[in-house]
């Protein structure tokens, strides 16, 4: 018996691994974020399989759920969204699981933050612009922020940004982001990416505020800032993984031609 904690990706059913869709199918038991996880992926469940929506569940009642599993020999499938290893809350409950003796695993999945890039058609590391990604959010009702990961501390790298679970808090991230960024900086934020009602909406930090609240946008979005969302015809410049002159192990640079003279007999 083994607890399978699974990424079921961004929210498109396609987008889970071809190894959590596997575990799901075998699985007698799935443990499920209902609010965040698809529904088309529960039709991958096995017949008479026990499937249970943990939205309104706390921790205690959702490990004694593995621990009945773990008596009756049943492997569970643990489903979250995204990636498990980003804000899934999924240390907690191996903690639990260590102590309790029941053996478990992870499978990850495609973050947010991965989906908004493939539906923005972007790249968040740009030569001579941005090479560094910071994943974080701010602090609203959930766990504090710990010292040294404010906004305006990270702000100083000029790195791209993806701001999870912080678009109710878009006014402090706006505040606290425009002296280092500038007002004129690209923010996107992307609600429910990858879903088939998916919102993207573009703007700066001078104007994203009017234009989140114009669409009544106050949950499960992601805020993404930083020059690297420019459009591509920003000027970045090209590579030097495919520049004709860059070579490496797998493309040497060529071997300079033995130039052939001629010697004539005196």
């Amino acid at each position: 018996m083994t607890v399978h904690f699974i990424g079921a990706g961004p929210g498109a059913p396609d987008l889970i691994t071809v190894r959590g869709r596997r575990l799901i199918r075998r699985a007698r038991v799935i443990l499920y974020a209902g609010s965040l996880v698809p529904k088309a992926l529960l039709a991958e469940a096995r017949k008479g399989a026990k499937v249970i929506d943990t939205a309104p569940m706390n921790l205690d009642e959702i490990i004694a759920e593995m621990e009945a599993a773990h008596r009756a020999g049943d492997d569970v499938a643990r489903v979250h969204s995204g990636d498990p290893s980003l804000y899934g809350a999924i240390a907690e409950q191996m903690r639990r699981l260590d102590a309790l003796g029941i053996p478990y695993d992870v499978t990850p999945g495609v973050p947010s933050f991965a989906a908004a890039a493939a539906a923005l058609k972007t790249e968040f590391t740009l030569p001579d612009i941005c090479q560094t990604v910071i994943l974080t959010r701010t602090a609203v009702r959930a766990s504090a922020m710990p010292p040294g990961e404010e906004l305006e501390t990270l702000a100083m790298s000029k790195a791209t940004l993806a701001i999870h679970l912080s678009v109710n808090n878009l006014a402090r991230v706006v505040r606290e982001l425009t002296p280092h960024y500038g007002a004129d900086c690209p923010v996107v934020v992307a609600w429910r990416v990858s879903w088939p009602d998916e919102i993207i909406l573009r703007g700066t930090l001078a104007d994203i505020r009017d234009t989140v609240k114009s669409r009544a946008i106050t949950r499960t979005a992601l805020i993404l800032v930083g020059r690297a969302l420019a459009p591509s015809d920003s000027g970045f410049a090209d590579s030097r993984l495919y520049a004709p002159d860059h070579s490496h192990v797998l493309r040497p640079a060529p071997t300079p031609k033995k130039v052939r003279t001629s010697r004539r007999r005196a």
